[in-house]
């Protein structure tokens, strides 16, 4: 028998929008293949899903008595670094990552830590059973752990146990693997975890209880399901880096309860992850003699100035168009400054391969980072190593001037910190009171910095 098409509807599973008829592009977003077929709700059996304690009439903001709720510690200082200082009572935080990459060892070595301080925490599995959670505590030495345990994917029942238990710190691994009974759709779907979310958020806001989601990504690398999960929680979370590689970032793109664009280093190893307090020697070089094409820079990530090395390799290409090929650097960055290259410092690389890349897999994105990489080409093709212990810190501009780039003293303090002895810097960048030992230079334009290059060997 067909179906009564009156009864179904298309949900767009990046915006949320619903549409009477499907199409291969969402008119809202502007997504391709993105609208998935539901069964539309029985209104009249809809329950609602209001929080009763939300104040039902308007009042003056200056009358609103806000008391300062104390944070809590995770035990991990780079973990507390991403989240704005600690986990903030009543927050609901999504965490998301590749498989593999550590999302649940992560909570599980957290809430492990503060169990052990006192606090009441709550652990659902919808992924694994309690041997397997109870196996992976093991290898990472937290089976004796008195935190408590509960594998379900029925939200009901997660929420009855957790309102029976009263639990500080709720973490669902992953929200992907709940549903609702009284929802069409399988666990995943589009309905399934915008609802779930929904009752979750409210959960956390009425008890105060610290919700953490985990959630899976997509192939693109975003959290799966609709946009609006990342538009109802607190905090998104997102972990990078290569799975092999020992090495991981956690990098926050949204904080209601702090900064934003904070990242947090990790190292796994066999014993779980651990925090890397000093990330800026995690980056560098380990050899003591600089190498042709190798140039050390400076970034912020939030409000940590971190040290890097930019390599790149120039060879002659074997194939009819030159290869370009950038790894944690943006291609378009890369290109527009190899154009630079070749018109205002005559380095004729336009029919040669050209590699780029960020050591220890770290991606950045930083205009102040243009110069180390034009540096690290140039020296390269010309074959001269950079001085010993130097930096470069630079922006370039299409006609090819050098130009200043924010928070300079917090970049050229961090060099210090490390023993850095010389910086290159932009001519108007303003230099803060510094140390006699350590030298700085200025340069105006890509010409200036190719020059104080070839003139470093002498």
């Amino acid at each position: 028998m067909a179906k009564n098409k009156s009864n179904y509807e298309y949900v767009c599973k990046e915006c949320g929008e619903a549409f009477s008829k499907w199409s291969g592009k969402c008119n809202v977003c502007g997504a391709w293949s993105s609208l998935e077929e539901r069964i539309i709700e029985n209104k009249s059996n809809k329950r609602g899903l209001g929080a009763p304690n939300l104040e039902g009439t308007s009042q003056p903001l200056n009358s609103i008595q806000c008391q300062e709720n104390q944070r809590l510690s995770t035990g991990n200082s780079e973990f507390d670094r991403t989240l704005g200082g600690g986990l903030a009572p009543g927050s609901l935080i999504l965490i998301g990552g590749d498989p593999g990459i550590g999302k649940s060892t992560l909570v599980l070595q957290t809430l492990a830590t503060m169990s052990a301080a006192n606090v009441k925490t709550l652990y659902v599995s919808g992924e694994e059973s309690a041997v397997q959670v109870k196996i992976r505590s093991e290898r990472l030495m937290l089976s004796g752990s008195d935190m408590l345990l509960m594998c379900e994917t029925n939200l009901e029942k997660v929420l009855t146990e957790a309102k029976r238990i009263q639990p500080e710190i709720l973490v669902i691994d992953s929200i992907q693997t709940i549903y609702k009974t009284e929802l069409a759709g399988t666990p995943g779907s589009v309905t399934q975890l915008r609802e779930c979310t929904l009752e979750l958020m409210i959960f956390a806001k009425n008890t105060g209880c610290i919700t953490i989601l985990v959630g899976h990504v997509t192939k693109d690398g975003q959290i799966a399901g609709p946009r609006i999960l990342e538009h109802m929680v607190d905090t998104v979370a997102y972990f990078e880096g290569d799975r092999n590689h020992q090495y991981r970032i956690l990098r926050t793109i949204k904080n209601r309860f702090g900064a934003t664009d904070e990242i947090g280093v990790f190292e796994m190893t066999s014993k779980g992850l651990e925090a890397v307090e000093n990330p800026s020697k995690v980056f560098l070089q380990n050899s003591e003699e600089p190498l042709p094409g190798s140039v050390i820079s400076c970034t912020l990530e939030g409000t940590r100035a971190l040290l890097f090395e930019t390599q790149a390799l120039v060879s002659q290409t074997n194939y009819a168009v030159p290869q370009r090929v950038a790894a944690g650097i943006d291609p378009k960055r890369l290109t527009i400054i190899l154009a630079l290259l070749e018109k205002f410092a005559s380095i004729r690389i336009g029919s040669s391969d050209v590699f780029a890349s960020i050591a220890g897999g770290l991606k950045v994105n930083d205009a102040g980072t243009d110069l180390a990489l034009a540096l690290a080409i140039a020296s390269n093709v010309l074959t001269i190593p950079m001085p010993k212990q130097s930096l470069v810190i630079g922006e370039l501009g299409l006609s090819g001037e050098v130009r200043s780039v924010n928070l300079l003293e917090w970049r050229i303090k961090e060099a210090m910190r490390l023993g850095f002895r010389e910086i290159l810097i932009p001519a108007s960048g303003k230099i803060p009171k510094i140390s006699s030992e350590l030298k700085i230079t200025k340069v105006a334009n890509i010409q200036d910095a190719i020059s104080w290059l070839k003139n470093s060997i002498k």
